[in-house]
C-alpha cells in the first residue's frame, strides 16, 4: 500500500473542486482538511489506510456533485465528532456554526443502527427525514459517505457486508433516487447487489463482458447514425449511448422471468440539446428514423417526477430489430437528472445552503413526517416505501392541477391529498367523467373529482385496505382515533381476541395479574383498552400486538422454567458421587476433561438430546440422538451416554437447510429475516436446481436449540419456502 501524502491528497481533491467547482474557496478548505488529518491521526481503516482517507474520499464524491464550501468542509470533518476528542464548539469557532450543524447532523445520522430493534429503525429513519428537511446537504454528505463505504466493504466482514448492503438497498439507494441523484443512486444500487446476490451479480457481468464488444458495436453505430441526421436537421446536440446498470437488468430478469441473453434493450441512448423546443423536435426525428414501440412513451417534461426529473422517454426498434430507449432531454434537465437536488449547488453560481423555492421542492419530506407520527413499525415501513421510494402516477383535478401519487393509488388516496376534510367526507369519485368505484387504480392523465356529502358518516375500516398512500392511510387512522374510541375498542378487542386464538393464546395467559403488569410495560401503555383502541383504530395490527405479548409470556414463563431446572440440576449435582468437569459444555458419562469434538453430520446445540460415539483416537464424538448415524451404526457398544452442562456461555454451529420455489429476491429476503433476530450467519449459499426449486444452505453460531427453531420459525414465513431441515435426521 502507498504511503499516504496529505499533499497529494488534497492536491486530488483540488482537481476535483477546480473541474466541478472553480468558484471554491481552496484555502479555507485546506484548513478542514488539515484539521481532518490531525484530528484522525493515529486511526485506521479496517484495510490498514489512515481513517483520514475515508473522509477525503466522501469530499471527492461530495466535490463531483459540486457542493459548496460548506459541504466540503462538512464531509472532511464529518467523523471528527463521533471518532475524535473534538467538540462541536470547537468546530463553530474554527469554521462557523453552519459547517458545525452540518457535522452535527451528519454524526447523528451516523450513529443509526439499522439491525436493532424496530422501534429504533422507525425512530432513526424519521431522525434522518428531519435532518433531510432543516438541510438538505446532511443527507447528501451521508450519501457521499455511504458510497465510499460500500466501494471499500471487501475489507468488511462478511456479516456486516450483508447488513450494510441490505440497508444500502432498502434506504440509501430510494433516498438518492427520490432526491434525484441517479449516478449516486445505480453505483449504490450496483454495490449492494454485489454482497447480497453475488451469483446473480457475477451471472449478468460475465455475459455483459461476453456481449460488450457487440453492444459497444450496436452504440456506436446509433450515436453516428442519430448525429447525423440531428446535423442535418440543423439541431445542435449531444448523443450518448450506455448499457443499463447492472441492477436495472437484475429486477428486468425477475420481473419478467427474462434470461440476460433475453433481454434485448440492454443499451440506452440520450440526445442532450439546448433548448425545450428541440426536445420535441428530436422526439419527432427519432420516432420517423425508428419504429416506437406502443405504451412504451413517457413525458416527463410536462409532468415532472417528484424528484424533479424531466426528460422525454421513447423505445424504439432499431433497424437490426434491436429494441432500445432514447431519452430527451435540455442540458439543465440533465444536471438535475445526475445530480438532482445537488444540481442547484452545480450549476447555479454563487447558490449557497436553501434557496427559493427549496421549502416547496422538500415539502413531501415534511408531509411523510407528518403522516408517520402515530403509525405502527409495520405501517411506518409500509407508508415510507410507498411514498418515497415506489413509482409514481400524475392526475389531475378539475382545474388542471397536477397530483402526484403513488402507483396504484385509488380515488382515496387522491381525496385525502387535495385535504382531510374532503377525504372524510367522500361518497364516491368520477374519473374522466364517469362514476368509479372508490377501489379503481389511478392512471396516468386521469381527471379526478371527488363527490362529498357533508351528511357523510366518514371513512370505512375498509378503506385502509384499499388506500395506498400513507398520507390517506394516516389522516384515516386519525379520523377514528379521535371519533370513535368506544367502537375501537370493541372492534380492536374482536381482533385481538381472534389472533390470540390463532397464536395458542387466551385471554386468560394476558390478564394474568403476574403477567399483565410485565405486558403493559412491553407496549408501552396504562391499560389493555389502549391496545385495544389502537388496533381498532388502525395504529397497531392485532399479528404485532399479541406478537410481543406472546413473547413476553414465553420470556416470562422460560425464566420460571430456568430457575426450577437449575435448581433440580442442583440437586442432581449434589447427588453426583463424583464431580465430572465440562468439555465444551458437555458432560460425558464416567470420562473426566476427555477430547471432545461436535459431529458435522448433525451439528448437535444446547437444548438438543446428544449421545456420545467413542473414536478411534480421537476421543469422544457428539451426536444427536435422532441423527441418521446413531440410528444406522451397528457397533452399540461403542455409544455412551453424555449430557449438557447446567450453565453453557459458548456458542454452537448449526446448519439448516432450505427448500423453496424459485424466485427473485429469495435470497434478500431470508436474509432481512436473518438480521432482524441477530442471527450470528458464518455463511450462507444459494443455488437453482433449475426445476422451479431453489435450495438455501444457511450456517449459523447459536446458543441453545431454542434459539434455531426460532430462526427456523421464522424462516419458514418467508414466500415460496417449502421445508426447513437440520441436517443428520
Amino acid at each position: 500500500m502507498a504511503e499516504f501524502s496529505p499533499d497529494k491528497a488534497f492536491d486530488e481533491l483540488s482537481a476535483v473542486l477546480e473541474e466541478n467547482s472553480p468558484n471554491a474557496d481552496l484555502a479555507r478548505i485546506r484548513q478542514a482538511f488539515d484539521f481532518a488529518v490531525v484530528a484522525h491521526d493515529g486511526q485506521k481503516r479496517k484495510d490498514g489506510s489512515p481513517y483520514v482517507t475515508h473522509a477525503i474520499a466522501a469530499a471527492m464524491i461530495a466535490g463531483e456533485m459540486g457542493l459548496d464550501d460548506e459541504s466540503i468542509m462538512a464531509a472532511l470533518l464529518h467523523d471528527v465528532l463521533e471518532d475524535t476528542t473534538t467538540t462541536h464548539e470547537e468546530l463553530e469557532a474554527r469554521f462557523g456554526p453552519e459547517v458545525a450543524d452540518i457535522v452535527e447532523g451528519v454524526t447523528k445520522l451516523t450513529r443509526v443502527q439499522y439491525s436493532t430493534l424496530e422501534e429504533a429503525q422507525m425512530e432513526n429513519l424519521r431522525k434522518m427525514l428531519l435532518a433531510m428537511a432543516k438541510d438538505i446537504r446532511v443527507i447528501l454528505i451521508k450519501l457521499a459517505d455511504r458510497l465510499h463505504n460500500m466501494r471499500t466493504m471487501e475489507f468488511q466482514s462478511p456479516e456486516k457486508q450483508l447488513s450494510k448492503s441490505r440497508e444500502t438497498m432498502e434506504i440509501y439507494a430510494p433516498i438518492a433516487h427520490r432526491l434525484g441523484v441517479e449516478k449516486m443512486k445505480d453505483e449504490l444500487e450496483d454495490l449492494s447487489l454485489l454482497y447480497l446476490d453475488p451469483v446473480g451479480y457475477r451471472e449478468i457481468t460475465s455475459i455483459l463482458d461476453k456481449r460488450r464488444e457487440v453492444m459497444e458495436r450496436f452504440q456506436k453505430s446509433m450515436e453516428e447514425r442519430i448525429g447525423e441526421r440531428m446535423e442535418q436537421e440543423h439541431i445542435q446536440c449531444k448523443v450518448y449511448g450506455r448499457l443499463k446498470h447492472i441492477y436495472s437488468i437484475y429486477r428486468k430478469m425477475y420481473a419478467q422471468h427474462l434470461g440476460v441473453e433475453e433481454i434485448f434493450d440492454l443499451c440506452a441512448f440520450r440526445v442532450i440539446v439546448n433548448d425545450l423546443a428541440d426536445c420535441y423536435n428530436v422526439l419527432g426525428i427519432i420516432h420517423e428514423m425508428f419504429r416506437p414501440v406502443p405504451g412504451r412513451f413517457k413525458d416527463y417534461i410536462s409532468t415532472p417526477k417528484p424528484n424533479n426529473y424531466q426528460s422525454l422517454h421513447t423505445t424504439v426498434i432499431g433497424s437490426e430489430g434491436i429494441p432500445f430507449e432514447v431519452q430527451i432531454r435540455t442540458w439543465q434537465m440533465h444536471f438535475t437528472a445526475e445530480y438532482g437536488v445537488a444540481a442547484h449547488w452545480k450549476y447555479k453560481s454563487g447558490s449557497l445552503g436553501h434557496k427559493d423555492g427549496d421549502e416547496e421542492k422538500f415539502a413531501w419530506i415534511r408531509r411523510l413526517l407528518e403522516t408517520q407520527q402515530d403509525s405502527d413499525v409495520q405501517d411506518f415501513y409500509h407508508d415510507l416505501k410507498v411514498d418515497l421510494f415506489d413509482d409514481e402516477v400524475f392526475v389531475f383535478t378539475p382545474n388542471g392541477d397536477v397530483k402526484s401519487l403513488p402507483a396504484g393509488a385509488t380515488p382515496i388516496d387522491f381525496a385525502y391529498a387535495i385535504h382531510s376534510a374532503v377525504g372524510n367526507s367522500m361518497t364516491g369519485a368520477k374519473v374522466n367523467g364517469r362514476i368509479v368505484p372508490i377501489a379503481y387504480p389511478l392512471q396516468n392523465g386521469d381527471i379526478v373529482s371527488i363527490i362529498t356529502s357533508h351528511s357523510s358518516a366518514g371513512p370505512s375500516r375498509d378503506w385502509l385496505n384499499i388506500a395506498k398512500s400513507g398520507e390517506a392511510r394516516s389522516k384515516i387512522k386519525q379520523w377514528f382515533k379521535k371519533e370513535r374510541r368506544e367502537e375501537n375498542i370493541q372492534q380492536g378487542r374482536e381482533m385481538f381476541e381472534a389472533e390470540a386464538r390463532r397464536a395458542g393464546l387466551s385471554m386468560a395467559d394476558v390478564t394474568d395479574p403476574e403477567m399483565l403488569p410485565h405486558i403493559l410495560k412491553r407496549l408501552a401503555v396504562t391499560e389493555l383498552d389502549d391496545v385495544f383502541a389502537s388496533i381498532g383504530y388502525g395504529g397497531m395490527t392485532a399479528v404485532h400486538a399479541v406478537g410481543r405479548i406472546r413473547d413476553e409470556i414465553v420470556r416470562n414463563r422460560t425464566a420460571v422454567r430456568k430457575t426450577e431446572i437449575e435448581k433440580m440440576q442442583e440437586r442432581a449435582d449434589r447427588r453426583q458421587q463424583k464431580e465430572l468437569k465440562a468439555v465444551q459444555g458437555v458432560l460425558v458419562e464416567g470420562l473426566d476433561n476427555c477430547l471432545i469434538k461436535f459431529s458435522r453430520c448433525c451439528t448437535p446445540v444446547p437444548g438438543d438430546p446428544i449421545v456420545g460415539f467413542i473414536t478411534r483416537g480421537l476421543g469422544v464424538s457428539i451426536h444427536r440422538r435422532d441423527c441418521i448415524n446413531y440410528r444406522r451404526d451397528e457397533d452399540k457398544g461403542r455409544w455412551i451416554s453424555v449430557s449438557w452442562a447446567a450453565r453453557i456461555t459458548d456458542s454452537y454451529a448449526a446448519d439448516i437447510y432450505i427448500t423453496s420455489d424459485e424466485r427473485g429476491g429469495l435470497v434478500m429476503d431470508i436474509a432481512t429475516v436473518l438480521n432482524s433476530l441477530n442471527a450470528k450467519v458464518r455463511g450462507l449459499t444459494a443455488r437453482d436446481t433449475g426445476k422451479g426449486i431453489s435450495t438455501v444452505v444457511i450456517s449459523l453460531e447459536v446458543n441453545h436449540a431454542s434459539e434455531l427453531q426460532t430462526i427456523i420459525n421464522k424462516l419458514q414465513a418467508v414466500r415460496g419456502v417449502r421445508e426447513i431441515n437440520r441436517g443428520g435426521i
